[in-house]
C-alpha cells in the first residue's frame, strides 16, 4: 500500500455483533500499515499500532508487546503506512479542543478520513482497556460494560488514531477514536479524555483511499446481522 491509505480488516458492526472468536494474524495487519489500531481475538485488549510495533493493552493495565504477530490473531484492525502532511505543535485541553484544532488543520476534510498522532507531555489521559468476552459472540456493549478505567498524569506518551466520517459509522467508529500508550510502554488504552501538559507535537494526514478485507470462512460472521447500532457504538467508544 501507499503512504496514507486506510486499510481495514472486518468491521465495527461485526464486534458489535460479538464476532471476535476468529481473525487474521497481526502480521497480516502490519503489511499494510505501521500505525494504527484495533482489538484482539475475543475483544481481550485494546491494539495500538506505532511505528510498525504492535502492542496489546490489557484489562488490568499492563502492556504487551507482541513479538510475534504472526501467532497473534486480530478480529478488526484499521492502519495506515503514516506519512504527515501537517506537523504542528499545540496545548490541547480535551477531546473536544482537539477536534476543534483538527478542523482548523483540515478544513476541508468533513467527507474524509484523517490519520493523527500526538507525542508529548500529558497533564491527564484517561483510558479504558477492555477485558474479553466471557461467553461466545458476545457482544461489544456488554463486554465493555466490565471495562476497567486508568487514570495517567503527567506521563509522557503518543496517541494514535483516525478521524472517520459520519457515513462510515458501523464500518468504522464515526468521528475521532484515539489510543494511547506511555513512552515506556508500560500503560495505555482507548482514550476518553486527554489534556496535555503544554504543547505536544501533533502529525497529521488527509486520506481518501479506503481499503477493506471481511472475514472469509467464519461462522460468526456469516451469521450475524449486522445491523447498525450506531448508539451502542458510540456508548462503548467514548
Amino acid at each position: 500500500m501507499s503512504y496514507n491509505e486506510v486499510y481495514q480488516f472486518s468491521i465495527v458492526s461485526a464486534l458489535m455483533d460479538g464476532v471476535a472468536s476468529h481473525g487474521v494474524p497481526i502480521s497480516r495487519i502490519l503489511a499494510h500499515g505501521d500505525h494504527g489500531l484495533g482489538t484482539f481475538r475475543y475483544m481481550d485488549g485494546e491494539m495500538i499500532v506505532l511505528d510498525g510495533q504492535c502492542y496489546a493493552m490489557k484489562h488490568d493495565g499492563s502492556v504487551i508487546h507482541i513479538a510475534d504477530p504472526s501467532a497473534v490473531l486480530t478480529p478488526f484492525a484499521t492502519v495506515t503506512r503514516f506519512k504527515p502532511t501537517i506537523e504542528t505543535r499545540a496545548a490541547v485541553k480535551g477531546k473536544q479542543d482537539f477536534t476543534r484544532l483538527l478542523n482548523g488543520l483540515f478544513p476541508k476534510a468533513r467527507n474524509h478520513f484523517l490519520v493523527v498522532r500526538i507525542d508529548g507531555v500529558f497533564a491527564k489521559v484517561v483510558v479504558r482497556t477492555a477485558g474479553g468476552q466471557i461467553r461466545p459472540r458476545e457482544g461489544m456493549v456488554d463486554v465493555c460494560s466490565r471495562q476497567t478505567t486508568h487514570n495517567f498524569e503527567k506521563v509522557k506518551g503518543a496517541v494514535v488514531g483516525f478521524r472517520c466520517p459520519e457515513y462510515i459509522m458501523g464500518v468504522n467508529v464515526a468521528g475521532d477514536h484515539f489510543h494511547f500508550i506511555a513512552e515506556d510502554r508500560q500503560r495505555g488504552g482507548h482514550i476518553l479524555e486527554f489534556e496535555t501538559d503544554g504543547e505536544v507535537n501533533v502529525k497529521a494526514a488527509q486520506i481518501a483511499t479506503f481499503h477493506m478485507d471481511l472475514p472469509t470462512e467464519d461462522d460468526e460472521f456469516n451469521e450475524a446481522e449486522l445491523k447498525l447500532q450506531a448508539q451502542g457504538i458510540k456508548q462503548v467508544e467514548g
